[in-house]
């Protein structure tokens, strides 16, 4: 009777044991958002395995290529449209800048400013027309 008793008494335990490892032990609470959940769902609960990602993973690659040329392209694009806006401006000044020595040529180039600049070089302005000299040659 006594090995009954202790058998009774060992198997007691054990169920004791089990229950306590079968017990749900409190998990820290994780706030899952809706994109970690979605993300979750698709690659753990088995949409994506581990072998089609490995397979995608070059059609991935490709992708991430044409993405960093796309921003490259538009980064190259607004440089120039930068160095385009700048070089319009520059025309512009020097537009205005050939304008102005223009109109400052024309207004030196009239007669009476001429006559006022060579004066101090001692020149005179002509009074009487210039004389016509005309040759002959059938006198020779």
């Amino acid at each position: 009777m006594n090995n009954q008793f202790r058998k009774r008494i060992e198997e007691q335990e054990e169920e004791e044991i089990h229950l306590v490892e079968e017990e749900p032990k409190p998990k820290a609470a994780v706030k899952e958002g809706s994109t970690t959940a979605f993300f979750r769902k698709l690659f753990v609960d088995g949409v994506v395995t581990k072998e089609s990602a490995t397979d995608m993973l070059p059609f991935i690659i490709f992708l991430c290529v044409l993405v960093m040329i796309y921003i490259a392209n538009s980064h190259m694009a607004m440089k120039n449209i930068r160095s385009i806006d700048k070089l319009s401006k520059e025309v512009k000044v020097l537009n205005w800048e050939y304008k102005s020595f223009k109109a400052d040529l024309m207004f030196k180039s009239k007669l009476t400013e001429v006559a006022a600049k060579v004066d101090t070089l001692g020149l005179k302005e002509l009074i009487e027309p210039p004389k016509k000299l005309v040759i002959n040659r059938d006198e020779h």
